[in-house]
């Protein structure tokens, strides 16, 4: 029962103090949606052949919904396929809050979000050159996001303290489990789980990544900041983890052909970049 005591005061202690940072990251954010999120989809939808590109870069940019708008516009046929992918890797959901709000260097933070960058242009100029737009131009589809997700209407100050007092619970509750592992198991068998292992590791957080919700961008980035997975593996669950993008489109985009083709694309280019880097770092 002590025991049990000093995990739950540690867990406590510990997403108490992420809180003030965490509103900060959150209240910045809603500021740069609400002052620039129209250009960039804008710029989106006028880049052309430079979409995957683009779309790489503003997807770094944590904005509201940005995937959602992503999924909308290619469901009118607005951007490619390429682009669509582009976004959908780079964006980073709520992995830059986290890592921000556990004070980690710039030298860890930077180069995840250029890898991811990086990543989802080249893997989007390639898909362009195979794939393209697909399929025949359709009037644009309203942005969901408006409607569901960004909540924009409540004003940024209490968008931030509603995204906080979320992802506040998310970190707690996987904060008490890797603390309750910590405490019971150990850190040595804890950094030899599964999801630290070569190639298996890559392969289960691309699974993980792709769940719809920000509890997998969570899971993924305190794992990787507490050593219980490698940065091949962290990568590929982030790169395949587009927020609600995903859901978004399969509601959205009649096709579920191509639904099913664009979240496999997702998926492989995420594990075989995680798989890539694991053999770089090894």
């Amino acid at each position: 029962m002590t025991d049990m005591r000093e995990v739950i005061l540690d867990t406590l202690i510990d997403g108490g103090k992420l809180i003030p940072f965490l509103f900060l990251t959150y209240l910045a954010m809603e500021y740069l949606e609400h002052r620039a999120g129209g250009p960039a989809r804008r710029m989106v939808k006028r880049a052309g052949r430079l979409g995957p590109l683009i779309g790489g870069v503003l997807g770094v940019v944590p904005q509201c919904g940005f995937s959602t708008a992503a999924s909308n516009l290619y469901a009118g046929r607005v951007v490619t396929t390429g682009t669509l992918i582009a976004i959908y890797l780079s964006t980073s959901d709520e992995m830059l809050p986290i890592l921000i709000s556990e004070k980690a260097p710039v030298g860890v933070i930077l180069p995840i979000l250029v890898g991811k960058m990086l990543i989802g242009a080249a893997a989007g100029f390639v898909i362009d050159l195979f794939i393209g737009r697909g399929g025949e131009e359709r009037e644009p589809i309203r942005d969901i996001c408006e409607q569901e997700h960004c909540h924009c209407e409540k004003g940024i100050f209490r968008s931030a303290a509603a995204h906080t007092l979320k992802i506040t619970f998310f970190i707690l509750v996987i904060t008490f489990l890797l603390n309750l592992a910590l405490h019971f198991v150990g850190q040595e068998a804890i950094a030899g789980l599964v999801l630290n292992r070569p190639v298996l590791g890559p392969v289960l957080a691309g699974i993980v990544g792709l769940i719809p919700n920000c509890a997998a961008s969570v899971v993924i980035t305190q794992l990787y900041l507490q050593g219980g997975m490698g940065a091949g593996a962290m990568m590929s669950g982030l790169l395949t983890g587009s927020g609600v993008g995903l859901l978004v489109l399969f509601r959205v985009n009649p096709s579920r052909r191509e639904n099913l083709t664009i979240a496999g694309l997702l998926y492989a280019v995420g594990v075989l970049a995680g798989v890539l880097i694991e053999i770089l770092v090894s």
